[in-house]
């Protein structure tokens, strides 16, 4: 039998991967807004992507309801919103995003914050559970890129940036 590693350890080993932050966002009926880092690509022909997301967050049943969702990707300059859509004290639905420069993306209709590095909108194809998280797999709708050139990252439970 293979033993079981703690939570708590497989969390500080991971701090010390740097990830890249985005926001994920819902729109429609069920709009929401989460902070998140796995995230990746996974295709260019065709094009997907993936995101996990914990099975109790709240994004979990916007994106399983909506099926459609947007990333924004944060620049190292957006470390105040990156917090803001971490913070479970925010408020919910519509109400979060009243303080947010943000546009509806034209193809999901999911908030794209203004000055973040680039845009993805996406269709949920694929979704598979896989221990407390469900990996979501989208497929690009489209991609827009923004001018910044800095990063926001997260390493060893701190908020970076990268430097060009």
């Amino acid at each position: 039998m293979t033993p079981t590693l703690a939570p708590a350890s497989m969390r500080e080993v991971m701090s010390r991967f740097a990830t890249g932050v985005i926001v994920l966002t819902v729109g429609g009926e069920h709009i929401h807004g989460m902070t998140a880092n796995a995230f990746s690509s996974v295709s260019l022909e065709p094009p997907l992507l993936l995101c996990c997301v914990s099975h109790s967050a709240v994004m979990h049943t916007s994106v399983s309801s909506e099926r459609r969702f947007a990333v924004s990707i944060m620049g190292a300059d957006q470390e105040p919103l990156a917090r803001y859509f971490a913070d479970k004290e925010r408020p919910l639905g519509p109400a979060q995003f009243d303080t947010v420069d943000w546009r509806p993306g034209p193809r999901t209709g999911a908030p794209l914050l203004h000055g973040a590095l680039a845009w993805l909108e996406c269709e949920l194809t694929e979704s598979h559970d896989s221990g407390d998280h469900s990996i979501f797999i989208g497929t690009v709708l489209s991609s827009s890129r923004g001018s910044g050139e800095d990063g926001l990252l997260f390493f060893d439970g701190k908020y970076r940036r990268t430097a060009s």
